[in-house]
């Protein structure tokens, strides 16, 4: 079996790291994975230090003729037996060259897109199947694409519950280095910096919570994506008009995702809209509790109460009250983190993905 991978994004984020993370499970289980992406990309540095087989794209536009060109050349070479997109936009590569090479319809995954015109019904004739992260995503390709329900199949993403793993992960390398003394609580949140990851909902709910109590500590990881440095700055400077900084910890970017959430107490995810959310499942991971917002693909991780406590999204107010609950009842942190982390290793393991990915891709082969 030979399998294309692709993901055209410069960006570096959930979707790009589990990119990375598939095409390393494939080749550990003796699939011949190649990754298509733009050269010098981010991805395409990572795929090339995790000695990740790439296929270099200059694609740029939509209808960009020299980019059809190079990849239907490719495709024609390399006869690859599935074709999987990571994102709806690449489809958009891939077909039109498919059709330039006359291959016959491979088998592709895609995401979704948003209408149903002439163009993408023609897009998505190509597609034998999509695979949906979450069932928001199921339910907004049969909303918003010409996909029926049969076409589609829902397949969790997935994390290495091996590599996130409370019991090997040493808790106190972070907080030594950040100074966190055992008597404080660390709460944290990991996201890029874009809007509508809820960066000023976490500001806004620390602000009020370091008022009544003075044994916590913030802390937010990552960085901003392409073009958004002045939305990092604006939350940066939102935490300094609100005397805080002295209690907030920006980190960056981190490579140390484990030893990251193994220092925190208690864990954050207040996206405003999430397809899935893969550092809330390394969270539950790691046995972490946590406090998540009540919205999109969060709910086929997180169970409320079980888990983790839901806040109605972008309401400060009330991520402050569910965050308040876990802070002054240490048994329920514990209880929660238990919860969490064996439904991580129940549902979200990636050995049971990538076991259920190779069997679709061979479905799909032996149909053809």
């Amino acid at each position: 079996m030979k399998v294309l991978l692709t993901c055209l994004s410069r960006s570096w984020g959930g979707l790009e790291m589990y990119s990375i993370l598939t095409a390393r499970q494939l080749i550990k289980n003796n699939i011949e994975t190649e990754l298509l992406c733009y050269k010098n990309s981010r991805v395409h540095t990572d795929a090339v230090n995790c000695n990740i087989p790439v296929v270099e794209s200059n694609y740029k536009n939509y209808f960009q003729l020299s980019g059809y060109l190079n990849v239907s050349g490719i495709l024609k070479k390399n006869k690859y037996d599935i074709i999987h997109c990571q994102t709806s936009k690449d489809l958009w590569l891939i077909v039109p060259s498919l059709k330039i090479s006359m291959l016959d319809t491979p088998k592709q995954m895609g995401s979704y897109i948003i209408k149903k015109d002439f163009l993408h019904k023609w897009i998505y004739t190509r597609l034998n199947l999509a695979l949906a992260i979450s069932n928001v995503i199921a339910k907004n390709l049969v909303d918003t694409t010409p996909l029926t329900t049969g076409k589609i199949e829902l397949l969790h993403n997935s994390i290495d519950t091996g590599l996130f793993n409370p019991e090997t992960v040493d808790r106190n390398l972070v907080r030594k280095e950040f100074r966190i003394n055992d008597n404080e609580l660390l709460i944290g949140m990991m996201a890029r910096f874009s809007p509508g990851k809820g960066h000023e909902e976490f500001i806004l709910a620390a602000h009020d919570l370091l008022r009544k109590y003075d044994n916590l500590r913030f802390m937010i990881t990552g960085e901003p994506s392409k073009g958004e440095d002045n939305y990092a700055a604006k939350i940066k400077t939102m935490a300094a008009g609100l005397d805080i900084l002295d209690k907030i910890i920006f980190t960056g970017y981190r490579k140390d995702t484990p030893e990251v959430l193994a220092a925190l107490d208690i864990f954050v995810f207040p996206s405003h809209a999430e397809a899935f959310g893969i550092a809330l499942a390394e969270a539950l991971s790691m046995g972490k509790p946590s406090v998540c917002s009540n919205s999109d693909g969060v709910l086929d991780i997180a169970v409320d109460k079980e888990t983790s406590f839901l806040f109605e999204k972008k309401n400060w107010m009330d991520l402050k009250e569910k965050l308040e609950q876990l802070i002054t009842n240490e048994n329920l942190r514990i209880e929660f983190g238990k919860a969490a982390r064996k439904r991580a290793v129940e549902i979200f393991d990636i050995n049971i993905f990538t076991t259920r990915l190779i069997g679709i891709y061979n479905k799909l082969i032996e149909s053809s």
